[in-house]
């Protein structure tokens, strides 16, 4: 029973020490793409062969947006490949529609902001939190090329400023 019970805190000091949440996956590109006004936590209805996956770091994020259909938030093209010990009635369809959990107030804002101006809503990061799988849903207005090229180089006059201050700093201590 003291075995247990010290396994047991082992975990928890493991899973405090790491902050509690654990990113399983992240869509870089869409920080490139779209310019984010606001970002919302959601949890996500899934199966449970979806969980042991989503678990094992599968999930791909790359071509998913979220839609709001009849008053609920649904996430399309979200990639969660089947669990590998899941077979027959067990398993699930990778690529199917999956609900979001959102507050009512939360949903109607969105709905709101998403038919009154050009914006649309992107998965950026799938995380668990105190057990629970979340997404983090940002609402974002899409840039245009030159925007990106502005900052392009923006990041690279950046990057060379602080490449130049390194050195001084080399040369001078």
């Amino acid at each position: 029973m003291a075995r247990a019970k010290r396994q047991i805190a082992k975990r928890a000091a493991a899973r405090e020490e790491r902050g509690g949440d654990r990113t399983v996956a992240t869509n870089r590109r869409v920080r490139r793409e779209y310019e984010f006004l606001e970002t919302f936590e959601a949890g996500i209805v899934l199966l449970g062969s979806e969980v042991k996956s989503l678990r094992g770091g599968k999930a791909q994020l790359n071509e998913a947006y979220a839609r709001v259909d009849d008053g609920e938030i649904w996430l399309f093209q979200m990639h969660i490949p089947p669990w590998q010990f899941a077979t027959g009635f067990g398993a699930h369809d990778p690529d199917r529609k999956r609900k979001l959990l959102l507050h009512r107030a939360q949903i109607d804002e969105l709905v709101g902001k998403t038919q009154q101006q050009s914006l649309t809503l992107i998965p950026v990061s799938l995380y668990f939190r105190d057990g629970k799988a979340k997404v983090q849903l940002a609402l974002a207005k899409g840039r245009r090329l030159y925007d990106k090229r502005n900052l392009l180089k923006a990041r690279d006059a950046e990057q060379e400023a602080a490449r130049a201050t390194k050195e001084i700093g080399r040369w001078m201590g």
